[in-house]
């Protein structure tokens, strides 16, 4: 009977924390809009952070309001004043198109935070009501990278390279930053392991497109491609792998269910911890950072687990070394003191005003490059690295 009572005590002391818990965000209400539905890697990627958020925090379901396939228009500000009427007093959206409705938005409703991921104008637009939010994601890619250096390695090893050098193919969405900066943050990754690999670069327009996706990497793999990754939301590019025995490097979450025989690791941004932030500010009344930025360190920056059945020996220690180097502050990703590892029309990255502070002409304002690298996300969230530097070759540019 001892032993009876006290579980059923241990028992109600826990509800009681999880009871406290959830009523300490009780004033909270979380609205949510994002671009596409589940089927899209990218919007996923945003619902997995706000239910792990959720349960964390022991929010209702009532405190928590998704709006999925909202397009980057008009529909966006309005989704944004409905989910206002619906009593929430924190809104996210999740796509750079969104940016300008959401501060249309802010700007009507002083009253509820409004916070963006991947946007740009927080920062100069002073509103203590609007924020923008990114992750070190770089980083990620870079790990990734170099376990596509890893296996390149291998199959140069193997003698079954299809050209003279190792080459890769990278399916990207537009010419954007964001973009570059990714697309360049894994091939720096590989060259750091795989230093004579090469690159090439197809757009498609779309953040969301599985024909043009597929499309874009069977032409990569046409071109000689030994390699093939992605920013781009779809399965279009692994299916295109799988289907061509082409090692594959995802985003966003692991193919290995659908891709068994080419997925290596795929690397994301995880946004609960942002999401958890920003409800703990609003309900501790204190303000949201205007740009936040996370890291390895926060959790933010994640890999899936490596495909050992297709990746190359050795690659998890590797990517294990180099993210302690990462967390340590010893190694950089855009690494300009290095000889030769990053160079641009054959010289060395010494100095780069980038546009940071952007404006309709996106004139470049910043000086970014110091200390020996190339200071991405630091003087705001969203990336700015738009170098275009040797050893990638963009196939078309009109995007």
């Amino acid at each position: 009977m001892k032993k009876l009572i006290a579980l059923l005590l241990s028992l109600a002391l826990c509800l009681g924390c999880v009871g406290a818990l959830a009523d300490g965000y009780e004033g909270v209400k979380l609205g949510v809009i994002l671009l596409h539905d589940e089927d899209s890697t990218y919007d996923l990627n945003f619902i997995k952070g706000v239910e792990e958020a959720k349960e964390l925090l022991g929010l209702s379901d009532e405190q928590v309001i998704v709006k999925r396939n909202i397009p980057e228009s008009n529909e966006c500000y309005e989704a944004a004043l409905d989910l206002v009427d619906e009593g929430c007093n924190i809104i996210f959206a999740d796509s750079f198109g969104h940016e300008s409705f959401m501060l249309q938005a802010a700007k009507e409703r002083p009253e509820v935070e409004f916070c963006h991921a991947t946007g740009t104008m927080a920062h100069t637009e002073g509103l203590a009501n609007f924020h923008n939010a990114f992750a070190a994601i770089y980083e990620g890619r870079y790990l990734a990278g170099i376990a596509a250096g890893m296996k390149l390695n291998e199959i140069k090893a193997a003698g079954k390279l299809k050209g003279e050098k190792p080459l890769m193919g990278y399916v990207g969405a537009f010419t954007y930053a964001e973009v570059v900066s990714g697309y360049t943050s894994f091939y720096l990754g590989a060259k750091s392991v795989c230093p004579d690999v090469i690159m090439k670069v197809q757009f498609t327009g779309s953040w969301y497109d599985e024909k043009e996706e597929k499309a874009a990497a069977e032409a990569l793999i046409a071109a000689g491609c030994d390699l093939i990754s992605q920013h781009a939301d779809s399965m279009g590019a692994p299916t295109a792998c799988e289907n061509a025995g082409i090692p594959d490097v995802s985003y966003n979450g692991s193919t290995i269910e659908s891709c068994p025989n080419t997925f290596i690791v795929s690397s994301r941004i995880n946004w609960a911890p942002y999401f958890e932030y920003i409800v703990k500010q609003k309900a501790a009344g204190e303000a949201i950072d205007v740009d936040w930025t996370g890291t390895i360190a926060t959790g933010s920056v994640v890999l899936t687990d490596v495909n050992t059945a297709v990746a190359a020996e050795g690659t998890v220690e590797a990517i294990e070394a180099a993210k302690a180097e990462f967390e340590a502050g010893t190694r950089k990703v855009f690494d300009t003191a290095t000889e030769g590892f990053i160079t641009k029309d054959g010289a060395a990255l010494t100095s780069y005003m980038a546009d940071v502070n952007t404006d309709e002409a996106f004139t470049p304002d910043t000086e970014v490059v110091a200390d020996g690298f190339f200071h991405e996300s630091e003087f705001r969230s969203a990336p700015y690295f738009d170098v275009q530097i040797d050893g990638i070759e963009l196939l078309n540019t009109m995007f």
